[in-house]
């Protein structure tokens, strides 16, 4: 099990709007943010502690792939529609994967590209 991850960027405050706005939809939000220009610059993001970073400690431009839970559809919907708004660009519009690609059933998702390019999923798993 995961307890927290991250991904490195070149412009904290510039990510930091996309991830306000896109995780905000989500239900998360800034629960830590570590001193500016002192070579690490972060925040981390979560509900009582954080789950997701984005820093300027790691290095940036690996173009990661992160899946985040949302508790609905609707939730999903909000994030794409948020994370475009900030400037994130669509890689999969919401809605029901298809099983023949490899995805289970009720596997409902929406992807972007954020500032930096890494690929960021909203899923919501139907029971």
């Amino acid at each position: 099990m995961i307890d927290h991850t991250g991904i490195g960027v070149r412009d904290v405050a510039r990510s930091a709007a996309f991830y306000d706005a896109a995780l905000g939809a989500l239900g998360l939000r800034r629960v830590v943010q570590m001193p500016e220009h002192v070579g690490t610059d972060g925040i981390g993001y979560g509900i009582e502690y954080p789950i997701f970073w984005i820093d300027r400690f790691h290095p940036p431009g690996v173009k990661q792939h992160t899946a985040f839970v949302a508790k609905s559809c609707a939730e999903v919907d909000a994030f794409h529609a948020a994370a475009l708004r900030w400037g994130g660009v669509d890689n999969g519009q919401p809605g029901f994967r298809n099983t023949a690609d490899g995805y289970p059933p009720g596997y409902y998702a929406a992807f972007v590209r954020d500032p930096e390019g890494n690929n960021m999923e909203a899923v919501f798993r139907e029971s």
